[in-house]
């Protein structure tokens, strides 16, 4: 069974809770952008926001899903990560 996974770039809020059990954990809008990405993509494909499509820039190639209404944030354009050829290997990936 394939999974679905999801990615945004942007600010979160980051710290540690609890008192017998530390947990580390992150907080804010791109978290919860990152997580409709993932209930809202593809089985077995990487779904990603504009700003990380924006970020990763020319490194990888995408498929333009076009807008997507997302439970809680309203439309958004999305993206599905394309895999790199081989012969991108290695060096295309960003530094």
């Amino acid at each position: 069974m394939y999974k679905r996974q999801g990615l945004c770039t942007g600010p979160v809020v980051a710290g540690v809770i609890g008192i017998n059990r530390l947990v580390y954990d992150l907080w804010g809008e791109t978290v919860n952008t990152a997580s409709r990405m993932e209930s809202h993509g593809v089985s077995g494909e990487i779904q990603v926001s504009e700003s990380t499509r924006r970020e990763l820039g020319g490194a990888f190639a995408f498929e333009d899903r076009g807008l997507l209404d997302m439970k809680g944030i309203g439309a958004m354009r999305t993206y599905l990560l394309e895999p790199l050829r081989e012969e991108q290997g290695r060096d295309a990936m960003p530094p």
